[in-house]
């Protein structure tokens, strides 16, 4: 019997922010498993960044798809918020749905956290089973907390008072790893009594690297075959990532110490590490690169490029570059990418992050592991990257059996597992 979940996702194909994938992927596989998705999302036309209309040929045939209507930021932006703009619209599009009995669970993926409450309003008043996916943590300690009255300090008090409210009643919490909701349920024990906890991560889809081998592009941002190792950083900068970014670059400046013909030949190219994803003066890494005296060794393009463009550097780069952060929970979905790249991957993570064994695994490449006090030592990172450099990869050494383990599909049918027996669970399930 197919049952149909409702999967609300503030972005969606065609936006290009890293959490339109995740229902995106789901929506693709989650008919093999015994479930029909409907993706209830914003209306692209008031998204504020700029679309990639490339996505779409990565969207599942068929899938249904309703845009809320959403509030739009002009003339006046009064909040920018996506998920406080269609929060209103995607309740009557769920109400609709639950009333019709077209729907048998909603889920709701975050961020935006202020989608959250949603499904527990639909449950409330429908008696519908609902969960909530984290794929980041909702209530987080980012710096600047602390200071009174400052933007990060009222979403911080915002958070906690929000997440117990939407949470309470949740049939089903999942989320990228294990620490994205382990201070949630410490902080709500009836929920991790109740219901249904599951972990997946953001999963690899080979699809989406075919999609780019048949467009032929050339990169834009370097030039294949010029003589260059050019190594690729793809996504944002965390706050807690900074720390990370530091530490690469003082291994850049000991490799050109250690090995100046090396580093000479070396060039990282950092995208979509700006202020904010449209921002092309945005720089973070490369003022930061002056300081550590290797600015010739960076170039940086702020602001954000296409998904397909991404994929598209990663497979013609000589090295994929994965920076984490000093929160342990955090598992980069850009592994994901790096490895199916088939380039190798150089990757700096904390020892405690599930992304860790995914690259030791996979066979594809090396890892410098780090805790919230100690970074590895410059002279340990340009020691890797010589190595890196210097060395003939070959892809078919991947070990692209055990990597299957960390699929979209596998992600997939994690989900519908847990939604199978998240259902059982509910109050007056048909047995």
């Amino acid at each position: 019997m197919t049952r149909r979940v409702a999967i609300v996702s503030g972005h969606f194909a065609p936006s290009n922010l890293v959490g339109a994938h995740r229902a995106r992927l789901w929506s693709r596989y989650l008919p093999e498993f015994g479930w029909e998705p409907i993706v209830v999302t914003g209306d692209p036309e008031q998204y504020e960044e700029r679309p990639d209309p490339d996505l779409m040929p990565l969207v599942a045939p068929g899938l249904r798809i309703i845009h809320a209507p959403t509030m739009s930021t002009k003339p006046v932006r009064l909040v920018g918020d996506v998920g406080v703009r269609a929060f209103r619209g995607c309740y009557k599009v769920l109400a609709g749905l639950a009333a019709r009995r077209e729907i048998d669970f909603v889920l709701v993926t975050i961020p935006s956290n202020f989608l959250a409450p949603v499904g527990r309003l639909i449950h409330m008043r429908y008696d519908l089973p609902f969960g909530i996916d984290y794929q980041d943590p909702w209530v987080n300690r980012w710096p600047g907390v602390d200071k009174p009255f400052t933007r990060a300090w009222a979403s911080y008090r915002l958070a906690n008072l929000l997440e117990p409210w939407a949470v309470k009643g949740a049939t089903l919490v999942t989320g990228m790893a294990p620490g994205y909701v382990a201070g949630m349920l410490e902080r709500n024990p009836d929920v991790a009594r109740g219901a249904v906890i599951a972990y997946m991560p953001m999963g690899s889809a080979p699809e989406d690297f075919e999609l780019v081998g048949t467009l032929h592009r050339p990169p834009f941002l370097f030039q294949p075959g010029d003589g260059r190792f050019h190594m690729i950083y793809a996504g944002a900068l965390l706050p807690a990532g900074i720390v990370v970014l530091d530490a690469f670059l003082a291994g850049l400046g000991a490799l050109r110490q250690s090995a100046p013909e090396i580093a000479a030949r070396l060039r990282v190219h950092f995208v979509g590490t700006g202020t904010s994803p449209d921002d092309p003066q945005g720089h973070r890494v490369l003022p930061r690169a002056e300081q550590a005296g290797v600015a010739d060794m960076i170039s940086e393009h702020p602001h954000r490029i296409g998904y397909v463009d991404t994929l598209n550097h990663l497979v013609q780069c000589d090295a994929v570059l994965v920076l984490g952060s000093t929160e342990r929970h955090y598992t980069p979905s850009k592994v994901f990418q790096a490895i199916l790249s088939k380039r190798p991957v150089f990757a700096m993570l904390h020892a405690e992050s599930t992304a860790v064994g995914m690259i030791a695994k996979a066979g594809a490449g090396r890892v410098l592991t780090l805790t919230e006090e100690a970074m590895p030592a410059p002279a340990a990172i340009a020691a890797g990257l010589g190595a890196l450099v210097g060395e003939t990869y070959d892809p078919s050494k991947i070990d692209a059996a055990d990597f299957e383990s960390f699929s979209a599909r596998e992600s997939t049918r994690a989900l519908a597992e847990a939604l199978d027996l998240a259902c059982a669970r509910y109050p007056g399930a048909k047995p």
